[in-house]
């Protein structure tokens, strides 16, 4: 009777324990909400001592996720976890590939743990181009190439990554050597707000989420306030955008983040009705045709003067916005190496970008506005 009540006993403390460990479990990984409006290839969803960070789009039809688990200090990390990256949060130093990358960084105020990019020169920022002058940034090579002796003598808390396709042997290299890798999708999102969002990516991975979360939320409020502004336009003016590259014309499709930028500054982009994200392919004849009369050019590729562009191509000349020199474009703007401002800091500023656009297209509603990213090409 004594060995029954002792085994009854025990198999009671047995069950107290298994429930105890259930609910400290369930404690760590009850379901919570994630946390991002806009962005479609990502997610982050935060649990007490640890964030899971979930990239949904890495590249343009992408088949799988890749999940990482964002480990704050003495953070318990439930068993069916364990099969994804941990990385330990938060980083001390960064290798980034990107330049769309160095705004997260510098408005967080984390760019001094970056410890490497691949070919400095591209970078445009005064703040990080600091750190680069006094050493303290390394090249770590090509992003199709990385230096892996280098990164491996490095040693980076994380190297940001991104991949065209699912065949990305340099990551593989990497991870291979026991370096910590992470994609990021930034530029596959094509709403304004949703690249803008991925800076709450970098704000995950310091555990700086409120501060992200602020400064977003700043951004989104300028993006919608100039929205609305934009809405009081009176007409719509007709915008050919792109140029020629090698016997074809380039120009962003309808449902690109370039045209979508045209669209909510309240403009009659020709090619606004096309599907795609991308860049539609024409022939000269066919944009001539089409955009002859159209009364502004905007982006008319890396061109810095009208000069560079008639000497390029004497056909440009043909087109009314260029005689009546209405042609703006992005690519005066450059950093100290030539690196181009426009390229590294629209994405994480979007209500920029607008505001620069109405200006461009609706004068009368920003008159105190200065062009940031384009300017009127002379």
């Amino acid at each position: 009777m004594k060995f029954v009540k002792n085994t009854i006993y025990f198999f009671l403390i047995f069950l107290l324990f298994v429930q105890c460990k259930k609910e400290t479990s369930a404690e760590n990984t009850v379901a919570v909400k994630n946390e991002i409006l806009y962005a479609k290839g990502l997610e982050i969803y935060k649990y007490k001592g640890f964030s899971i960070l979930k990239i949904t789009k890495p590249w343009p039809g992408a088949k799988e996720n890749f999940n990482y688990i964002l480990q704050e200090k003495d953070g318990i990390i439930p068993d069916s976890l364990k099969q994804f990256p941990v990385i330990p949060i938060p980083l001390k130093s960064i290798v980034v590939t990107s330049t769309t990358h160095i705004p997260a960084l510098e408005m967080l105020g984390v760019e001094k743990t970056l410890v490497g990019f691949p070919n400095t020169d591209y970078i445009s920022s005064a703040l990080t181009r600091k750190l680069i002058d006094s050493g303290k940034v390394r090249e770590v090579g090509k992003n199709e190439s990385l230096n892996t002796e280098v990164l491996i003598d490095m040693a980076p808390d994380l190297i940001v990554s991104f991949g065209l396709s699912n065949s990305n042997p340099t990551v593989d290299n990497l991870q291979k050597s026991g370096l910590k890798v992470i994609f990021n999708g930034d530029w596959t999102e094509q709403s304004p707000l949703g690249k803008a969002e991925w800076i709450k990516f970098f704000g995950a991975l310091y555990g700086l989420d409120n501060k992200a979360n602020e400064i977003f939320t700043e951004i989104e409020k300028e993006y919608n306030s100039t929205l609305a502004l934009a809405k009081k336009a009176l007409s719509k003016p007709t915008v050919l955008s792109g140029a020629m590259y090698q016997e074809q014309w380039y120009v962003p499709q309808g449902e690109s983040w370039a045209a979508l930028f045209m669209k909510d500054a309240q403009s009659n982009y020709l090619w606004s009705n096309t599907k795609g994200t991308g860049s539609l392919t024409l022939p000269f004849e066919t944009v001539l045709d089409q955009a002859k009369s159209a009364e502004f050019w905007v982006s008319p590729g890396d061109f810095s003067s009208l000069k560079q562009m008639e000497d390029s191509n004497p056909h440009y000349k043909e087109f009314d916005s260029f005689k009546n020199k209405k042609v703006y474009s992005y690519s005066v703007k450059k950093g100290l190496k030539g690196g181009i401002v426009y390229f590294e800091w629209s994405p994480t500023r979007p209500d920029w970008v607008l505001k620069d656009l109405i200006k461009i297209f609706h004068p009368e509603l920003l008159p105190k506005h200065e062009l940031f990213f384009f300017q009127k090409l002379e």
